[in-house]
């Protein structure tokens, strides 16, 4: 299973974090999203059952969570779902899973100020920074990667308005 969901809750456990030698960073956490409802014959709230959630965060994020989140805190974050059933040897039951793709504080019950990560980050599948220049000029530019690309070029006339034929040249040309 591999479907999307979003959710709000209670951060319900410490957040825990491991960054294994070689390995990406790994943060998990359980997340507590309970329902309320009006009951009308009362007049007052009454609480609905709590769906319990386990969460995983990896690489950046899971930097950011761990620095970012505590227990008891009320989150909304999106995420892939996965439902996974599990025995031993006296029990068996059900676990729910969230790996997480983007978290954020609930800005219904409280606020929270956000600082941008300072640190320059590339992404993995990134491809080397090549110079390339700017058709007509010396200057190099940084850019990802080139590709020959056609140009085209008007040759300068005599200005008799005879018609002209287009000539084109290939140049490198970031893209």
């Amino acid at each position: 299973m591999n479907d999307m969901i979003t959710i709000t809750g209670n951060v319900a456990t410490d957040p825990q974090h491991k960054h294994p030698e070689g390995g990406v960073s790994i943060t998990t956490f359980r997340v507590a999203s309970g329902h309320r409802r009006f009951d009308r014959q009362s007049g007052a709230w009454v609480d609905g059952e709590t769906n319990w959630y386990n969460v995983s965060t990896y690489r950046g994020l899971a930097d950011h969570a761990f620095q970012s989140l505590h227990k008891g805190d009320r989150v909304l974050l999106t995420g892939r779902l996965k439902i996974r059933n599990w025995e031993t040897a006296t029990k068996k039951g059900t676990s729910v899973e969230i790996d997480a793709d983007a978290i954020g504080h609930d800005l219904l019950w409280g606020t929270t100020r956000f600082e941008k990560d300072q640190k320059e980050r590339t992404p993995v599948d990134a491809p080397p920074q090549q110079e390339w220049s700017v058709p007509g000029t010396s200057e190099p530019v940084v850019g990802s990667t080139t590709e020959e690309w056609p140009v085209a070029r008007i040759p300068e006339g005599d200005g008799d308005g005879e018609q002209r034929e287009l000539e084109l040249e290939r140049v490198d040309a970031p893209f």
